[in-house]
């Protein structure tokens, strides 16, 4: 039988999702990351950032990405919006801490003016992001809970 454990947060873009996880400790600088996916109007939007170890190399479009907060550039909001414009985004963003202003400005930008729109949660805690492994099922819900399937 699969381990399942509940977290909550605060809905940022409320929806409901479930996808595989995909998961850093350290900041997600998102231009660095979607750049080369970005410029090459690649869709599964591989991670260039070399300097992420965990998201180096990995699919980023469609998963369950789960992250302390965003990094780097301002461009960072426009960067997600670009993303979800191509469809090349998350389909959740989860964050441990508060969604920090460039990513809150970017699911924000995507939710009003893109077909494609990425589910904010944020502060779901410390606990949250120790546990949840790559490829672990995400299933989250419009209030916030998100649920993760071992």
């Amino acid at each position: 039988m699969a381990e399942v454990k509940v977290f909550h947060g605060r809905p940022v873009i409320p929806g409901n999702i479930s996808a595989p996880a995909l998961v850093t400790h350290t900041g997600f600088n998102t231009l660095a990351s979607f750049q080369k996916a970005l410029l090459a109007k690649n869709a599964d939007a591989v991670c260039s950032d070399q300097n992420n170890a965990e998201l180096f190399n990995k699919k980023m479009a469609g998963t369950a990405l789960c992250l302390p907060q965003t990094i780097g550039s301002t461009t960072g909001g426009l960067v997600i919006h670009t993303a979800c414009d191509m469809g090349a985004n998350p389909a959740c963003m989860l964050f441990s801490k508060q969604i920090d202003s460039l990513a809150a400005a970017g699911v924000v930008m995507a939710d009003v003016w893109s077909k494609n729109r990425i589910i904010a949660v944020d502060g779901l805690g410390d606990d949250f992001l120790n546990y949840v492994k790559d490829g672990m099922n995400i299933t989250v819900s419009d209030d916030g809970t998100v649920t993760v399937e071992a």
